[in-house]
């Protein structure tokens, strides 16, 4: 008998959630966790600070350029066989970072790893999306928060942990057990899917997007640095620029872009991604901010910064179970208002803080932050795919992961930029030793505040009435009757 007709059988929901859980906490985690061991690992490598963001920036670049070509590439060979490779490929990669002996190691396995990282999240949501009919989809919402608040959360904590008590390659073994056991259960349990009409590869269109998403976020990711005047972040930014709008002029003549642009016709898709868009870019540029006010401004470890960063993941998780329950009679527009509100009240608390404030302060900021998280988040995955046909579940999913992976990137360049502009250091008492400059953090703050009201604004243009069929109760499917005892046996 064949091995597969002896295990249980698992319901898919179960399976999908499990595997894309896990494959999603490793990367996320890994884009927050890396940031706590560049010291040493420059100090290892004997590299100057100023050399170690291609670590970072090569990771992100290369998850640019393969998310485009995820959705047409699971939907042409299958979505099991095409998670499993790309868990397989970010598993093995974080094992070589791991191993790495030199900067130009490293990087270059930095970059494989964004090659499987570009293809786990919109692969996984659209597994997500379809074994979840309409009136399920909140629940999948708050499945999918579990990843997105705890690893950003956790990433400092357990960074500061690994690179004190062991050293800095443990930050990428730690991926190892984790990928381990995904690989494993997915391979044994999840059931694979296919589009027939899935066509021929757009190898026009993924040249044009991957170019032009890999010069984009190499921008938006060294301009604060390197200065957005200077001549490589120009060109970056232009010719970046100038292949996405090729991009879109390709793919609105193709009959099977890469990115299937037309999925922007239906008014709630765009709605939501403009709001996930400017979500992405106030939520993540403030916990970008946040940790290197407390490290850098108030000298704090990182892992008294990490434990104070966590209480956003308690918020979100446990009104998580709130809004999940409400979202059938409200819907997801007030909802969604009131979490990016909430996040901009976050940001302006935030500029009241100092190194004298009372720990508890931070705490109830942050667990407030992942409250408003929450009511954003959810109602907003929800709603997004609402109108979205089956077929379509891989396209959609890639162009929502794009515009993600661009909202975060462009919050973090933005307030980076401003902290720049207004100098994160200035002259201590009476022309002595410069100290750190509070006033770039705040206007940092306050414009995070600024996008995440600019989201509310956006929010108003959702319709409840467009994700009705989110909005519907589940109804029990009913039992069988038992057969009567006195019934006569054929």
């Amino acid at each position: 008998m064949a091995i597969a007709s002896r295990l249980p059988k698992f319901d898919q929901k179960i399976v999908v959630g499990v595997v894309f859980v896990a494959a999603m906490f490793v990367n996320i985690l890994d884009i927050t966790i890396i940031n706590v061991a560049l010291p040493a690992i420059g100090k290892d490598f004997g590299v100057a600070a100023s050399q170690l963001g291609t670590v970072s920036v090569g990771y992100l670049v290369s998850l640019a350029v393969f998310i485009p070509a995820s959705g047409w590439l699971g939907d042409r060979f299958g979505t099991k066989r095409i998670f499993l490779l790309a868990l397989a490929i970010f598993t093995g990669a974080s094992a070589l970072c791991g191993l790495a002996q030199n900067l130009d190691q490293l990087v270059l396995f930095r970059i494989l790893q964004g090659v499987g990282g570009g293809m786990l999240t919109p692969v996984g949501m659209a597994m997500m999306f379809r074994v979840f009919p309409p009136e399920e989809r909140v629940r999948a919402s708050r499945v999918l928060m579990i990843p997105t608040a705890i690893a950003p959360a956790l990433g400092p904590v357990l960074g500061g942990l690994l690179v004190d008590k062991a050293s800095w390659h443990w930050v990428f073994f730690i991926n190892l057990p984790v990928g381990a056991v995904a690989l494993v259960f997915g391979a044994l349990f999840l059931k694979d899917h296919r589009e027939p009409a899935a066509g021929r590869f757009d190898i026009a269109g993924f040249v044009l997007s991957g170019a032009g998403l890999a010069l984009l976020m190499y921008a938006l990711s060294e301009g604060s640095d390197k200065g957005w005047g200077t001549l490589g972040i120009l060109g970056a930014g232009i010719g970046g620029a100038v292949l996405l709008a090729a991009m879109v002029w390709h793919g609105l003549r193709s009959a099977q872009p890469i990115l299937n642009l037309r999925l922007f016709s239906d008014r709630l898709f765009v709605s939501t991604n403009v709001v996930s868009l400017l979500a992405a870019a106030g939520f993540l540029g403030l916990l970008f901010v946040y940790p290197l006010m407390c490290q850098n401004a108030f000298g704090w470890s990182a892992l008294k910064t990490g434990l104070l960063t966590f209480p956003e993941a308690l918020g979100v998780m446990i009104t998580s179970q709130v809004v999940s329950r409400i979202y059938p009679k409200i819907g997801p527009r007030r909802l969604m208002v009131a979490g990016l509100v909430g996040i901009a009240a976050a940001a302006v608390m935030l500029t009241r803080v100092t190194a004298d404030t009372s720990p508890v302060v931070f705490v109830g900021i942050l667990f407030f932050t992942g409250i408003a998280l929450a009511f954003n988040m959810i109602p907003m995955q929800a709603a997004a795919f609402a109108k979205t046909l089956p077929q379509d579940s891989g396209s959609a999913s890639t162009l929502f992961s794009t515009q993600r992976q661009i909202g975060s990137a462009l919050g973090v360049a933005v307030l980076s930029t401003v902290m720049a502009g207004v100098g994160l250091v200035t002259a201590g008492p009476g022309g002595g030793a410069p100290v750190p400059n509070m006033d770039a953090y705040r206007a940092a703050f306050w414009t995070a505040a600024g996008i995440a009201l600019v989201g509310a604004l956006a929010a108003l243009t959702i319709r409840d009435k467009d994700a009705e069929a989110t909005m519907r109760k589940i109804v029990p499917v009913e039992e069988k009757p038992e057969p009567a005892e006195d019934a006569v046996a054929v």
